[in-house]
């Protein structure tokens, strides 16, 4: 059955570019149908003017940078020494398809729970050496489950310490902020200054289902791995490594290839990062936004890689795992803001809503959020459109807050294994396909659809 399954995604699987333009024009034509049934007319300039308008949106452009950044930065701190000595040793105990399996899966959602971009690319290179190590020493390896096991890291990031929805919220002032036009004064009176990660990612709630999720899934990958053996042989060649050239420094050039420069720098960056989340902030877990996240992983990388010639070397090898985000996020943000503009996805998310109660509005919040991931997957693009919905929601029905914010983070992150636009730079890195990869991460979204559903529902 699942052989079957691999040969159907094959036949009709296109590229995640043509996935977001096909996504684009359903968008326009659902936007088109809302328009003709609500007035028998139809708009095609102003569904225009709502798609350039989310297409070029500066506030989701930022966004767009920030998210380039954490992963470039994430990609080459993974490259540095200190990374690969841990990669080289997990590799070692990778005797086998399954073993593989479990082992680079259960790093990658440790890792992700940290950082989504250096859970994804660490898991990348590490399904890569595993697939290097396999081709040398001539034994059989299901390739494409080792690659689905390293792309675990999208499926619980958003519940983590770098998840967008809940360092947004941790900031003091961001949801008076976002919600103010929105609900009344009455409603407003109810928003909190801030939701702290205490409250969110360190729920106890969370922390079982995260434990949940680090245990079954692997086990899943593992029984998979286990129960259909590997046959085929993979050509995995070695990365070769840079070729340092015998010319000696000149003058300036000194700078960038001395070990101190980069190890300074990065130390004092480290330093004042650590100022910053002991010090100057009330709680440790304040510190975690998207900037200080940048900073952090750009201190650490500089100090780890020590030579700036080697971290320029890094970003410059890392950067191109970056291009799906250039060019394919400015799509997502026209569908954005198409379907913003239009009111489709409040219909969608008010249809949940009045379908729902107070026990159940928090799984159909994660139904709606995971539904509306396929169409943009985004979780800070999606935070911005539908978090003021399922707030306003949640007020009226009586939710906690953070429950609802848990709901929609868990919605967005569950269908990332459906849709294969986050996992273009592990693509890049193990040299795989996306149609290689979705028969596995098909039954990672299984596995955890029903724990967070579960958990949602008894949990909470």
């Amino acid at each position: 059955m699942l052989n079957a399954y691999v040969n159907i995604v094959r036949r009709v699987l296109p590229s995640p570019f043509s996935i977001a333009l096909i996504l684009t024009l359903v968008s326009f034509a659902c936007v088109i149908a809302l328009q003709f049934s609500s007035s028998g007319q139809v708009s095609l300039e102003q569904s225009l003017t709502w798609w350039v308008g989310g297409l070029w949106n500066p506030s989701l452009m930022v966004f767009a940078m920030q998210m380039m950044l954490m992963l470039v930065l994430g990609h080459a701190l993974a490259l540095t020494n200190a990374a690969k000595g841990l990669i080289d040793l997990m590799v070692l105990r990778c005797n086998s398809s399954e073993s593989a399996a479990m082992i680079v899966s259960l790093v990658a959602l440790t890792i992700g729970l940290f950082n989504w971009g250096l859970g994804l690319i660490f898991g990348a290179i590490l399904a890569r050496k595993v697939g290097e190590q396999f081709s040398q020493t001539g034994r059989p390896l299901n390739y494409g489950l080792i690659g689905a096991a390293g792309y675990a890291a999208l499926m619980i990031w958003h519940g983590g310490i770098s998840g967008s929805a809940l360092i947004k919220v941790a900031e003091s002032g961001n949801l008076v902020d976002m919600m103010s036009g929105v609900l009344t004064s009455d409603e407003m009176a109810k928003i909190p200054m801030r939701i702290g990660l205490s409250e969110t990612a360190f729920s106890s709630s969370n922390v079982i289902i995260t434990i949940a999720v680090l245990t079954l899934v692997p086990a899943s990958l593992y029984w998979i791995g286990k129960t259909f053996q590997a046959n085929e042989l993979v050509n995995i060649e070695t990365d070769k490594k840079q070729q340092k050239t015998n010319d000696e420094p000149v003058g300036a050039e000194y700078v960038d290839h001395s070990r101190v420069t980069g190890t300074l720098v990065g130390s004092a960056l480290v330093g004042y990062c650590l100022y910053l989340a002991l010090l100057k902030e009330s709680s440790f877990l304040n510190f975690f936004n998207p900037n200080n996240i940048n900073l952090l992983l750009l201190a650490l990388a500089l100090m780890l890689h020590q030579r700036i010639s080697d971290f320029l070397k890094a970003v410059e090898s890392a950067i191109s795992g970056a291009s799906g985000i250039l060019i394919q996020f400015p799509l997502y943000f026209g569908i954005i803001g198409l379907i913003s503009g239009s009111g489709l996805i409040e219909m969608l998310s008010n249809f949940f809503i009045s379908i729902s109660n107070t026990t159940t509005y928090p799984l159909f919040t994660y139904l709606s959020a995971g539904m509306v991931n396929i169409f943009v997957p985004s979780g800070g693009g999606q935070w911005v459109i539908q978090g003021p919905i399922v707030i306003k929601a949640a007020l009226s029905l009586g939710v906690p807050l953070e429950k609802s914010i848990m709901a929609l983070a868990y919605g967005d992150q569950i269908t990332n294994m459906l849709q294969p636009f986050w996992a273009l730079p592990l693509l890049g890195i193990t040299k795989l396909s996306a149609r290689d990869i979705l028969p596995y991460t098909l039954v990672m979204f299984a596995v955890g659809f029903v724990i967070y559903g579960m958990g949602l529902l008894v949990l909470y």
